[in-house]
């Protein structure tokens, strides 16, 4: 490689000019050459470990609410969650298709595995949210959703009495609502199988019957066959609440009132 060499200085030329002054160090000891100049300094943001409770922030539930509880307050179902989860509803047709709707609304699609097309039919065509928001398929007929936590999904399984196993299982960001219309012989199954069961009014046999299975207490028993219309019993691993679902004004007029029978 040829090495270029420095122009001559003319002999007319003055005394050679004065270096430039050194840059200063930065932060640490190091220049910051073509990097600009250096801003003003500023101590460090320390807290000391007795402050660092000052900085929670009350954060609610994440989820759809799906109503009030006893106290009035929002009771809300976490269904878009990083593991699997499982829910089973003893219930009517209008508070699972209300949970659907409000899952839609949270963004995440709805995939719904039933044997009466016409009932959710019917309310995806009121939607018009299209495929990509809520779709219908026939039992066993539900293809991979693909959820993501970008695209968390719900899928509702409304397959009547004795639901058969489905092909698409709950995973991450994918939950699965069974529907169960009564107590059926296979009603003890899925609430073992479910981390969150709701019930709502049912016979006073079939209350005995979930009582047992869910070891509720002899008040809870009692109560399952008086419950109102829209009024659910959920139970947790360790935890009750009963929960008042009410319709908004966009729901009445696609679902009509509360009910538990179809």
């Amino acid at each position: 490689m040829t090495t270029v060499p420095p122009p001559a200085t003319p002999a007319s030329a003055g005394p050679p000019a004065a270096p430039p002054p050194p840059v200063p160090p930065a932060a640490g000891g190091r220049a910051r050459g073509g990097f600009g100049l250096l801003g003003p300094r500023h101590g460090r943001h320390t807290l000391g470990a007795e402050e660092i409770d000052e900085l929670a922030l009350p954060i609610g539930d994440d989820g759809v609410v799906i109503g009030v509880d006893a106290q009035e307050q929002p009771a809300v179902l976490g269904v878009n969650r990083p593991t699997a989860h499982d829910v089973l509803l003893i219930g009517g047709l209008w508070t699972a298709q209300v949970i659907a709707l409000r899952a839609a609304a949270t963004g995440a699609r709805v995939a719904v595995e039933t044997g009466r097309p016409q009932f959710w039919g019917q309310l995806v065509q009121a939607l018009g949210v299209g495929p990509s928001g809520m779709a219908v398929h026939d039992v066993g007929r539900v293809p991979p959703q693909g959820a993501s936590a970008g695209s968390p999904v719900l899928v509702v399984r409304d397959c009547g009495m004795r639901p058969p196993r489905g092909r698409v299982v709950s995973g991450p960001w994918q939950a699965v609502l069974t529907l169960l219309p009564y107590v059926s012989p296979v009603a003890p199954r899925l609430i073992r199988q479910a981390r969150l069961v709701g019930v709502q009014r049912i016979s006073p046999d079939e209350a005995t019957q979930v009582g047992r299975v869910l070891g509720l207490s002899p008040h809870e028993v009692e109560s399952l066959p008086t419950l109102a219309d829209g009024v659910t019993l959920w139970c947790g691993e360790r935890d009750r609440q009963y929960v008042a679902t009410r319709a908004t004004d966009a729901e009445n007029g696609l679902l009509g009132p509360a009910r538990r029978m179809d």
